[in-house]
């Protein structure tokens, strides 16, 4: 089978998961949280919650130059470049991934995907035994575990993410990946719209803001979950609160596997537009 044929078939896969997402129809427990969560936060004075929301927006801001400026990055940037090496010599820069094909992209972002999915497995279950300090510090680990791996997706197809417009990108892959999937659509239909027009820019053209009453559901979930724990974690299995691990490291897994799903189909779809257009 050529490559022709290969990206056919991604393409076809990509189609069935956008289908899905532009499908998806909301639970009657999904819409009655959300009238949950609009109806807390509409207690709250508007000129706070635009405090609240711009708060929100410049931590995740930090948290990935942060990121993306460590060491450990560096590192993982200079892993991506060795292993796609081992397919052509010609590779230089993260801009010479993209005259790979899809199955190795495919193949040297599952690589990361799966070592990311263990380490928000791993953290859940440490979450789960209990404790203020384990808790308070999961949901900071939890978005760090999550924007790395958005971060190293785009990276392996070949995309930048230290400039203005690249971040900005990442963050709302990020962003959507961590949405409930009734919203994803609008997501998605936003992320299409931005790299329209695949053009060198720089900076970013568009709304910088991330934070919103419909975002805020994730990170809502994650308190219910450190509830859950609290509960459980005092139902001891030869001395480890097992239930309490479980409901960790399942709801962290569940998260980061939602966020590689959508991070990795929606770098693949730009993948594979950018080489129509060429």
């Amino acid at each position: 089978m050529d490559k022709v044929q290969r990206e056919e078939i991604l393409a076809e896969e990509i189609r069935q998961w956008e289908e899905r997402i532009y499908s998806y129809e909301s639970s009657d427990f999904e819409l009655l949280y959300q009238k949950a969560v609009e109806s807390g936060f509409s207690l709250i004075p508007e000129e706070k919650q635009a405090e609240f929301f711009t708060m929100v927006d410049n931590m995740l801001f930090h948290l990935h130059a942060m990121i993306q400026g460590s060491h450990v990055q560096q590192d993982a940037r200079e892993r991506i470049l060795s292993s796609a090496r081992i397919f052509s010599e010609e590779i230089i820069d993260l801009e010479d991934m993209k005259s790979l094909s899809a199955d190795q992209l495919k193949y040297i972002a599952e690589q990361q995907i799966a070592r990311h999915r263990l380490y928000s497995f791993a953290q859940g279950g440490i979450s789960g035994m209990g404790g203020a300090a384990l808790m308070a510090t999961d949901l900071p680990a939890i978005a760090v575990i999550n924007l790395r791996l958005v971060q190293l997706i785009a990276m392996t197809y070949g995309y930048e993410v230290n400039t203005p417009k690249e971040m900005m990108i990442s963050l709302k892959v990020f962003q959507c990946g961590t949405m409930p999937m009734r919203l994803q659509s609008v997501g998605l239909d936003e992320l299409k719209e931005i790299i329209m027009d695949e053009e060198e820019a720089y900076f970013f053209e568009g709304n910088e803001e991330m934070a919103n009453i419909s975002w805020l559901e994730q990170p809502l979930k994650q308190v219910m979950k450190y509830l859950a724990i609290s509960l459980l974690r005092k139902k001891k299995v030869q001395g480890l609160p097992l239930f309490s691990m479980v409901v960790g490291a399942g709801n962290n897994y569940s998260l980061t596997r939602r966020v590689s799903e959508f991070a990795h189909r929606f770098y693949q779809y730009r993948y594979l537009k950018e080489k129509a257009g060429a």
